[in-house]
């Protein structure tokens, strides 16, 4: 069987831990920043677990990981 292709744009835009969830930034967070509230902005920096409807859909673009 040929070797998988790792999407290059869902490897940047996907952190995976040790125990194997996969993390994600919130969007949103370059444009029109300076009217949005701080508590929005704490928000910005931290990472999110993905939903789990969409755990699938991301394996399929990171095969390796």
């Amino acid at each position: 069987m040929p070797k998988l292709k790792t999407h290059k744009g869902a490897k940047s835009r996907f952190h995976v831990t040790g125990s194997g969830k996969i993390l994600r930034m919130k969007g949103h967070r370059s444009h029109l920043r300076r009217k949005k509230p701080m508590r929005v902005h704490r928000l910005f920096h931290q990472k999110h677990e993905i939903s789990p409807a969409d755990v699938k859909r991301i394996h399929k673009l990171l095969p390796y990981v």
